[in-house]
C-alpha cells in the first residue's frame, strides 16, 4: 500500500509535536496538513469544554470531517485511524469490530453532541466547511482502526516511530502520568485528561498503567503505585494559555471544572481551591 496521510492541525500545538510531524513526513510519506478555521475551532472547543466537559471537541470533530472529506476528494475508499479509543481506553462500543459507521462516529465517538453544537454555529453563519461531516454512502468506503488488526501497544509503536521516522519524546514525563512519548502534540490534552479524572476518578496515569499491565510490562501493584503518584495533576503550567484561548476569566474557567467534578469522588480543598480525591486508587470506595 501507498497511504496518503492526513493531519487536522490541533489547537495550541507544542513544538515537539510540530517537529515530530515534520520528521514523520520527511521519513517518506505523502501528507496533507489541513488547518481548519482557527476561530471556529476555538468556538467549537469552548462549546465542548463548557457543555460537554470536552476541551478540544472541535478538533475531535475535524479528525473525522477532514479525513472523510479528503478521502472523498481523492476517491480513497479505505480509511485507517490508529487506536480505537472506545476500546482501548474505555467507552460505549459493545464490542471491537473492524468497521465503523458514520452513525457511530456521530453518536459514540463525538458523544452525540455534534449536531446540536454544529447547528448552533451554523446559525451564527460561521465558516464550518472543515467541520461538517460529509454525506457519504456507507458501502462506498470503509472506516477502520489499526488496533483491530494488531494489538495496540503504544510503547512498541513509539520505538518503531523513533527508529523509522525519527520521532522524539519529551525530556520530562507528561503531566499526570509516568510516560513521556505519547500525546505530546498539543497543550489541551493535559486539560482533557484532567477533566476525565474529575468526571470518572481515573486519569492519564491510570489509563497508561492499564495499557502497560495488559501488555505484560508491569504488575497491577506497580500500576497502582504509579497511578496514585501521578494521577490527577492540575494543569497549572497551561492555565494562562487556556484562559487566553477560551477567552475566559479564571473564575469562569474554574466554574466549568467545578461543574464537571464528580462530587461523590472528590472534594474541593478550601486552601488551594483544587479538587482532591476522597479515594485511593485500588481500594474499595463506597458512596
Amino acid at each position: 500500500m501507498r497511504p496518503l496521510t492526513v493531519t487536522s492541525r490541533p489547537p495550541l500545538t507544542l513544538k515537539i509535536g510540530d517537529q515530530n510531524l515534520e520528521n514523520f513526513v520527511r521519513s517518506g510519506y505523502d501528507h496533507i496538513h489541513v488547518t481548519p478555521d482557527t476561530n471556529v475551532m476555538r468556538i467549537f472547543d469552548k462549546e465542548g469544554f463548557i457543555k460537554m466537559g470536552f476541551p478540544y471537541y472541535g478538533w475531535l470533530i475535524s479528525i473525522y470531517s477532514v479525513v472523510l472529506k479528503v478521502s472523498l476528494a481523492f476517491k480513497i475508499p479505505l480509511i485507517f485511524y490508529g487506536e480505537n479509543g472506545e476500546v482501548e481506553y474505555g467507552g460505549h462500543l459493545e464490542k471491537d469490530k473492524p468497521r465503523i459507521t458514520l452513525g457511530e462516529i456521530g453518536k459514540i465517538f463525538l458523544e452525540d453532541g455534534y449536531t446540536k453544537i454544529f447547528n448552533k454555529l451554523k446559525k451564527r453563519k460561521q465558516n464550518l466547511s472543515w467541520f461538517e461531516l460529509p454525506k457519504m454512502e456507507e458501502n462506498s468506503f470503509f472506516i477502520t482502526h489499526w488496533s483491530y488488526f494488531e494489538s495496540w501497544d503504544p510503547y512498541r509503536n513509539y520505538l518503531i516511530a523513533k527508529e523509522k521516522c525519527n520521532l522524539t519524546e519529551s525530556t520530562n514525563t507528561n503531566l499526570g502520568t509516568f510516560t513521556n512519548f505519547a500525546q505530546t502534540d498539543q497543550a489541551l490534552y493535559d486539560l482533557h485528561t484532567y477533566i476525565m479524572y474529575l468526571k470518572f476518578g481515573f486519569g492519564r496515569a491510570t489509563q497508561d498503567a492499564g495499557i502497560e499491565i495488559r501488555r505484560g510490562a508491569m504488575t497491577r501493584d506497580q500500576g497502582l503505585n504509579l497511578a496514585n503518584i501521578y494521577d490527577g495533576k492540575y494543569p497549572e503550567n497551561y492555565i494562562k494559555i487556556y484562559l487566553d484561548y477560551y477567552k475566559m476569566s479564571k473564575k469562569e474557567f474554574d466554574k466549568v471544572l467545578d461543574h464537571w467534578a464528580n462530587k461523590k469522588l472528590f472534594y474541593k480543598c478550601k486552601k488551594t481551591k483544587i479538587w482532591k480525591p476522597k479515594f485511593t486508587i485500588g481500594q474499595d470506595f463506597i458512596y
